[in-house]
């Protein structure tokens, strides 16, 4: 089965993994630079996939950012930071997820701020991912 929303013009990178298990299991990249033991969330000594769908996230969202205030010819600060969390959830009988990005620019003119964070959720490829498929607070802290 293959689903084609947007087509993209030139590859840039491919990330490649190979798991096992399922959410108890074990993950590898083709690289070797990860290899993970999974569990659900809070049952075991593994991460989960919604830890590592939060890092993920995180960090493609602060590069967006930088992106953004790159175009608008100023730095953020040093101490920019993104605390992600996302929720598993169920409603009725189905699964979903929910996430809250917490977002920390600080000595940044709010104003220019919420600019900056508009402007990345609509370039992240991540928010694109999820935008209209689950709930996103973007909350400046």
């Amino acid at each position: 089965m293959e689903f084609k929303a947007h087509p993209i013009d030139k590859v840039l990178y491919t990330a490649k993994t190979h798991t096992t298990g399922g959410r108890d299991g074990q993950s590898q990249s083709s690289d070797g630079r990860l290899d993970l033991k999974l569990s659900s969330p809070g049952t075991g000594a593994g991460t989960n996939p919604e830890q590592l769908f939060a890092a993920g996230w995180s960090a493609c969202f602060i590069g967006a950012m930088n992106l953004a205030a790159h175009a608008l010819k100023i730095r953020l600060p040093q101490e920019t930071a993104v605390d992600a969390e996302v929720d598993l959830g169920t409603t009725g009988n189905a699964w979903f997820l929910q996430a809250r990005l917490n977002i920390h620019l600080p000595g940044l003119d709010p104003g220019m701020a919420r600019t900056i964070v508009e402007t990345a959720h609509k370039t992240c490829p991540y928010s694109k991912a999820t935008s209209g498929n689950i709930n996103v607070e973007l909350n400046l802290v």
